[in-house]
């Protein structure tokens, strides 16, 4: 009798290929730990932090996290954007290429596969599924430990305008998805650090570093031209989401320009990726190469993308100027005195009605009446129906520079004090005590 063996000489198709690679990440068990973290521990924390009397204020939506379940989330998304996302993409994009030269399983890989473009596929979609993951469960988790520790309710935006609950969740959603984007640039860098550097711990950390580098430079008083074509704006740029209506401006810049550096270093890591060495075990990576083919063509990208945007967008210095501030604040403080006249149980007025103005200085009027700093003052002035008398209330300013403030009452303490409102769902502070608001850096015009 005789037998007939038949062998595969094509490629393995990219379906298996993938499914493989996605085993393999998941079968690691640092991949396991995050996936389980990311998925319980923000529900504990929102939870945790939102029955506690001192609140993260300091965070954007961190005073609201004990009146709505929504809160939360958004904090969570502040702390991700910051820290948690690119140490993930570092994890998982930044070591998906690199393992192979740690463990020196690249002939087996190679003979099993047999395509080099099908093999950085693969490892690439896996990568970025098990991100996902991440990424929904850190949103999932937040979102749930929120609205079952505090409850689903209404949202105060960053204008000082009321989201209801589903309006909230909404936003809550879309700014969690607007965050993808700038989390596949730096996965597509962990990518490039992965194939260039080899088995070097920097390919590892290179996704975080740029990240922190880029979060450091977005803290700096940089032009705006310069702030919006680094990716890293977009996981700041989900702020204009919360305000009526919404800055779309920045954020879909920000997304734009997040897509356009996730393809290019997908584009580099993979021509790299096709060039490199697999006859050697000891392969270490070429630091020459990954400069010339890899960060020259990123920096050239930056400085272009800057380029487009001055040319494209009329906004110069910090975008901070003495009418935005005035605009935001006045419109802040209408939305806000409506609501705190409802809690109060006072007759209901409209804005119409209150013709809310500000006027704001900077440095008690010795500077200039722009850019970002902590000197900033306001007089907001209003009136109500029937009463001669206009009303005045001051606030003090900080004005970061991505256009966020945080406006701090300065008296009358019957008005923007430190109060207790009883509310039907508890007590609360008085809204007009302290509240946050947002500038948008590019040009805005006024109602007319």
């Amino acid at each position: 009798m005789t037998a007939t063996v038949t062998e595969t000489t094509g490629p393995v198709p990219v379906a298996r290929a993938y499914r493989f690679e996605l085993v393999k990440l998941l079968a690691q068990w640092r991949i396991r730990l995050l996936l389980l973290a990311c998925w319980l521990a923000p529900a504990l924390f929102v939870a945790v932090v939102s029955q506690q009397s001192s609140l993260p204020v300091d965070t954007l939506f961190g005073r609201w996290m004990n009146v709505t379940g929504w809160a939360g989330p958004l904090v969570m998304l502040g702390f991700a954007g910051t820290y948690a996302l690119p140490l993930l993409t570092s994890v998982v994009a930044g070591d998906v290429f690199a393992s192979e030269d740690r463990l020196g399983t690249w002939r087996h890989l190679l003979v099993a596969v047999r395509s080099y473009r099908r093999i950085f596929v693969a490892k690439a979609l896996a990568s970025l599924t098990v991100i996902l993951a991440l990424v929904v469960g850190l949103a999932v988790s937040s979102a749930a430990g929120g609205v079952l520790a505090v409850g689903d309710r209404p949202l105060v935006g960053l204008d000082g305008h009321l989201l209801a609950p589903a309006d909230a969740a909404g936003q809550v959603l879309l700014a969690w998805t607007c965050v993808l984007a700038p989390t596949l640039a730096l996965a597509a860098i962990g990518l490039l650090g992965s194939v260039a550097l080899g088995r070097s711990p920097m390919g590892l950390l290179l996704p975080a570093v740029i990240a922190l580098t880029m979060q450091l430079a977005q803290m700096l008083p940089l032009p705006v031209a310069v702030r919006l074509a680094l990716p890293s704006y977009a996981f700041i740029a989900w702020n204009g989401l919360f305000t009526s209506p919404a800055q779309l401006g920045p954020l879909l810049i920000g997304i734009g320009v997040s897509l356009v550096w996730a393809v290019t270093a997908t584009t580099l890591a993979y021509r790299l990726f096709l060039r490199r060495d697999f006859t050697s075990s000891t392969y270490d990576g070429s630091g020459r190469r990954a400069i010339t083919a890899g960060a020259l063509p990123l920096l050239g990208l930056a400085g272009l993308t800057v380029a487009i945007l001055a040319a494209a967008t009329p906004a110069l210095g910090s975008g901070i100027d003495q009418d935005k501030v005035q605009r935001s604040v006045a419109t802040a403080f209408a939305h806000l005195y409506r609501l705190q006249t409802g809690q109060l149980h006072r007759p209901d007025v409209t804005e119409a009605q209150l013709g809310v103005t500000a006027e704001c200085t900077k440095g008690g009027g010795l500077n200039a009446a722009e850019g970002p700093g902590n000197d900033w003052r306001c007089v907001v002035y209003w009136r109500l129906p029937g009463i001669e008398a206009t009303g005045s209330a001051i606030y003090q300013l900080d004005v970061t520079a991505d256009g966020r403030f945080v406006a701090d009452g300065d008296g009358p303490k019957e008005v923007n004090g430190y109060f207790q409102v009883r509310t039907p769902t508890g007590d609360e502070p008085n809204p007009l005590w302290q509240f946050d608001g947002n500038v948008e850096l590019l040009p805005t015009h006024p109602k007319g």
